[in-house]
């Protein structure tokens, strides 16, 4: 039964499931543990030097500014930035009224939900989708509806079939190099998904954390672009600059900002200010656009050496589609259990991932599967730990 107070909780907070990673990497604290699981970005890449030298320049110039109370909307400078990056990268008109600066892209998914979800109202989720998602709209209780993903994006028909007979309110998507799969929506099934979403007046959730983190050099349209009215794109400086500021946005329309930017005030004021201003002046005197550079090719030849450990050492039988961005691998491990494999690789070998089935609203889903995060990490440990999992797949087979 509990004690009294645990017999207190709300109904809603009992439906919240547990990060399964945020529970794993408790144990991976060990310097002897070799961790494919989180979606850490490679901390080699951290702009330390750069950020030091932004922070004396914020404290000398601007102190007594940086470190008062400010607006919930976020940094007016810094929505301007964000404004000028989509303008000049894809042509899109997006003005800062129409930013919201959140504590990351959690907080984005949180104030989305706490806006638009009533209890039981039909959520529509790629399948698998990030696991981030499941737990945080969970906690509004929705019922949950899903599409299969394709290697470019989700089944058009499906989506089609969906919208109509289910009537969705919301759909929550990762078009570019999805986590966990790393399929990347192309051009053609964005124009679709746009026109499906339109006509069935289906709120998008558009979530583009990885889109920066492109391994071909190709230009990705957002959906936004597609269906401005509908859609709130969310985007995080997590993976491009750093994790730690818990910095991200999302834009919308001006009444839904302005909605959101109310939630906002009632979740925590605002966002933490001095960070904004830090992060301006690095983004105002660093070429960020070479940082990526770096970013992006490191990553990619990363991704590139895991997949050659994996053809050497893995089966055969264990499949998957090489991505060409994002931070992840994503395995069809056939008939082997990936709960049953991680059990043996973490007790025996202290080697972790993450198992295919936290991705899916289906109970079972994704028993099968498995996603291996490349980013973090260096080739020695990359090719120690794909060792280590090959020995244990080809035993299990």
């Amino acid at each position: 039964m509990g004690t009294w107070l645990e017999q207190q909780f709300s109904k809603r907070s009992q439906g919240i499931p547990p990060s399964f990673i945020r529970e794993i990497l408790k144990v991976t604290s060990s310097p002897d543990v070799i961790s494919f699981a989180g979606g850490l970005p490679n901390p080699a890449f951290f702009p330390i030097e750069a950020f030091k030298v932004s922070t004396q320049r914020v404290l000398e110039i601007e102190g007594k500014k940086a470190l008062q109370y400010s607006v919930t909307e976020g940094d007016p400078d810094l929505r301007a930035w964000i404004a000028a990056y989509y303008q000049q990268k894809f042509g899109m008109e997006v003005k800062p009224d129409e930013i919201l600066i959140t504590s990351g892209s959690q907080q984005a998914l949180d104030l989305v939900g706490k806006l638009f979800i009533e209890q039981d109202d039909k959520v529509l989720m790629e399948k698998p989708t990030y696991l981030g998602a499941i737990q945080c709209l969970s906690q509004y209780q929705p019922t949950w509806a899903e599409v299969a993903l394709e290697a470019d994006g989700v089944d058009i028909a499906a989506l089609e079939q969906v919208c109509v007979q289910d009537k969705p309110k919301m759909m929550y998507a990762i078009p570019n190099y999805q986590n966990p799969s790393g399929a990347c929506y192309g051009e053609e099934k964005r124009a679709q998904v746009a026109r499906i979403l339109n006509e069935n007046k289906v709120i998008l959730l558009e979530d583009d954390p990885y889109g920066e983190l492109n391994f071909t050099g190709a230009l990705h349209t957002p959906l936004r672009k597609l269906y401005k009215e509908g859609t709130l794109l969310m985007g995080s400086f997590s993976k491009i600059v750093a994790p730690g500021l818990r910095l991200g946005w999302i834009v919308g329309e001006k009444e839904v900002i302005a909605k959101l930017t109310i939630l906002k005030q009632a979740s925590d004021l605002h966002s933490n200010y001095f960070s904004q201003r830090m992060l301006l002046d690095y983004l105002i005197h660093n070429p960020i656009t070479e940082h990526i550079g770096k970013i992006t090719a490191h990553y990619k030849a990363q991704c590139e050496w895991m997949q050659e450990c994996i053809q050497k050492y893995f089966p055969k039988e264990v499949t998957y589609i090489a991505p060409e961005g994002g931070m992840f691998l994503w395995l069809d491990l056939g008939k082997i259990n990936a709960r049953a494999l991680l059990k043996q690789c973490m007790e025996e070998d202290k080697v972790v991932f993450v198992p295919g089935d936290p991705f899916y609203i289906t109970a079972e889903a994704g028993m099968d599967k498995a996603r291996l995060n490349f980013s973090n990490g260096t080739k020695e440990k990359i090719q120690e730990g794909i060792s280590k999992i090959g020995k244990r797949l080809h035993d299990m087979l």
